[in-house]
């Protein structure tokens, strides 16, 4: 039986979405993040050392990271997909393809980078800290937000709601591994990202995915998506 190990608010919710359109029976497990810290819980570490979600065991195979599982279920389970997820892979050599192998890679190379940057520095001033250091530590993060964490966020957004104005997803017409790949950072964009009014192709991207009946199940299955900031 297939395994996904689930850390609640974490990127391993895009692994249930991917395995409730294939249909694949997979087994649950879920983990709670530490109230305090928000980190995830020691008991990750026996399924694999570096004590992450997500993280899939299948049988005597263990995967970790996100990239590696949808590859590992496209090439393992696609052949069971219906037929409109027919070009979960491209076409080897095609645009689409060219497409696909980008936005796998641009999600956690470049976006999440931004990201994560910016959840920690909206988190630091409010952590307990003595209280004539909190200003000092208000300023600077204040500092590394406008200067160099906010523009990167923006430029982000806009690049991707300029190319989602001529493509339905991201690869192309069809649904492909780059959509599971990049819904998580797709969703904390949007969350930490400002006024969702000004990137109208992005948040319309997001309703489709939303739409769909087996990312409903997920959500169901897995709870919230994003960890607010």
């Amino acid at each position: 039986m297939l395994t996904v190990h689930h850390l609640d608010t974490s990127r391993s919710q895009r692994i249930l979405w991917l395995l409730e359109e294939l249909g694949v029976p997979y087994e649950l497990r879920l983990y709670k993040r530490d109230p305090r810290t928000r980190l995830a819980p020691p008991e990750l570490k026996r399924v694999h050392p570096l004590g992450k979600s997500p993280v899939i065991t299948d049988g005597d195979t263990v995967v970790a990271e996100s990239g590696a599982i949808i590859e590992y279920l496209v090439e393992c389970y696609g052949n069971q997909a219906p037929a409109e997820l027919a070009h979960l892979e491209p076409l080897r050599g095609t645009a689409e393809h060219r497409q696909c192998r980008f936005w796998m890679h641009y999600a956690e190379g470049s976006l999440m980078n931004w990201l994560l940057m910016k959840l920690v520095f909206d988190t630091i001033p409010r952590q307990p800290m003595p209280f004539f250091v909190r200003p000092i530590a208000r300023a600077l993060c204040g500092k590394v937000q406008q200067n160099l964490v906010a523009p990167n966020v923006q430029t982000a957004l806009g690049f991707m709601n300029d190319h989602l104005a001529s493509h339905r997803w991201f690869a192309g017409e069809h649904l492909t591994m780059a959509d599971f790949q990049m819904s998580f950072a797709v969703e904390a964009a949007l969350v930490r990202g400002g006024n969702e009014a000004m990137w109208p192709h992005l948040t319309a991207y997001r309703q489709r995915m939303q739409a769909r009946p087996a990312y409903q199940r997920a959500l169901s299955k897995g709870g919230p998506v994003v960890m607010s900031s």
